[in-house]
């Protein structure tokens, strides 16, 4: 069985370095339906899987200076707190197995679908986040860094609960507050705010014990030169191409999670 967890980490990490899109969006679908991993196990192996994979990213895009640390620090003012408010509640409740997994499964469903629009809807949410008046405007000129706190305190919450939303829900979020910043920064900030969100809850979920080292060994296995190999492919295809494929796969698999 190693080997699949291997190749799954492969394939998973070739779709990421390929379309940028964060591996919790397939990596935890993929252990909960096909190898049928626990809900909650799968969600903190994958965690920790993301934040040790992004790491990597977050440096290469720090030497580039392509991350904007002012706006990490105010998605990080609302995502630590959320992860670990979460991370206490699922503590406090104490849910047993049934309940545990209907909540995540619910939760990786809704946020399954909520990054497959934010693809399909990515181009004209950046125009709207650039328009000149209306609720865009307003949002830019007074409320900017509350909104950006507020996105963050969401995405923890989705990321702890699901490890999905750190990708390309944030991605796509941050070009809608912030349309005039390069999506090459857009893409380094989001992949520097990831690591230390998706390390805090991981680490979380570590101490209540759902967590599979030897499983996250063999999907780091596969996904490093996954990603590597990806990120070379990637850019010989259009995005344009990518990305309704990919939000038409997470559709159905969000879909597929509700219906289980």
């Amino acid at each position: 069985m190693d080997w699949l967890y291997t190749f799954s980490g492969f394939i998973v990490g070739f779709i990421v370095g390929m379309t940028g899109v964060g591996g919790g969006s397939l990596m935890t679908p993929l252990l909960v339906l096909v190898f049928g991993v626990a809900p909650a196990t799968a969600v903190g192996t994958d965690l920790l899987y993301a934040a040790l994979t992004k790491m990597g990213g977050s440096w290469a895009h720090s030497r580039r200076g392509t991350v904007d640390w002012k706006i990490v620090r105010l998605l990080a003012s609302g995502s630590i707190p959320a992860a670990l408010l979460c991370l206490a509640l699922l503590h406090y409740l104490a849910l047993d197995e049934k309940h545990l997994k209907a909540l995540i499964t619910g939760v990786l469903s809704v946020a399954l679908v909520l990054t497959a629009l934010s693809l399909l809807f990515k181009p004209w949410l950046q125009k709207l986040g650039g328009s000149p008046d209306g609720v865009a405007y307003e949002l830019h000129a007074h409320h900017l860094p509350g909104a950006t706190i507020l996105t963050g305190a969401v995405l923890g919450a989705l990321v702890t609960i699901s490890s999905v939303g750190a990708g390309a829900l944030g991605v796509v979020v941050l070009l809608f507050l912030y349309p005039r910043i390069p999506m090459n920064k857009i893409v380094g900030t989001d992949i520097a705010h990831a690591v230390p969100l998706t390390l805090v809850a991981g680490l979380g979920h570590a101490a209540l014990g759902t967590v599979n080292f030897g499983l996250l060994g063999s999907l780091l296995l596969g996904s490093l030169p996954g990603i590597w190999l990806g990120s070379h492919v990637g850019v010989k295809i259009p995005e344009r191409v990518l990305r309704p494929i990919l939000a038409t796969m997470l559709m159905l698999i969000g879909g597929r999670l509700l219906l289980a």
